[in-house]
């Protein structure tokens, strides 16, 4: 039986400093390189729909462990969302705002300007942020303790300039 070789943890991030000329932080043009190859890999392989729920699996794992590793446990609705728009404003993931919260209806509005994953890409007339889907379901999954669902409903490739998600939960 043989074991998972790359199970994510956040030890496979590794030591950052041992970067000691080329420093923690690298470009934008790089990081859509990896996503972009990986994701035309996946829709070659198997289709655009395998490849969205692959991409919002895997956005949704690292949400998970980003809360873990970024976000205090037990705030309040008010500073998580302080927390959390600080945390990826700094990382350059992008910047969140609030736009609607019933917490007792399970239902949030929100949007990502900046977008680290599609911000100034050309019109492509379908949503794209599969990843973030999933990585915001992670995150507010961790948050709320209940399984949560997080959908994109303008995306910067429709024309819009700004990401926005509706969460239900």
């Amino acid at each position: 039986m043989s074991k998972e070789q790359y199970s994510f943890s956040w030890d496979l991030i590794g030591d950052i400093s041992a970067r000691e000329n080329l420093g923690e932080y690298t470009r934008v043009e790089v990081y859509r390189l990896m996503q972009f190859t990986l994701r035309d890999v996946l829709e070659k392989r198997y289709n655009r729909e395998e490849a969205d729920a692959i991409f919002r699996e895997a956005g949704k794992l690292a949400g998970e462990h980003f809360y873990g590793q970024f976000i205090t446990p037990g705030l309040d609705f008010k500073a998580f969302t302080a927390s959390l728009q600080a945390v990826l404003k700094e990382l350059g993931i992008g910047i969140l705002r609030i736009e609607e919260a019933n917490l007792e209806a399970g239902s949030i509005t929100l949007s990502v300007s900046e977008d680290l994953d599609c911000s100034g890409l050309p019109e492509l007339d379908f949503e794209f942020c599969a990843y973030d889907e999933g990585f915001l379901s992670g995150i507010l999954g961790k948050y709320t303790g209940r399984p949560v669902d997080a959908r994109e409903v303008d995306c910067w490739c429709t024309g819009d300039r700004t990401c926005r998600f509706e969460v239900k939960f």
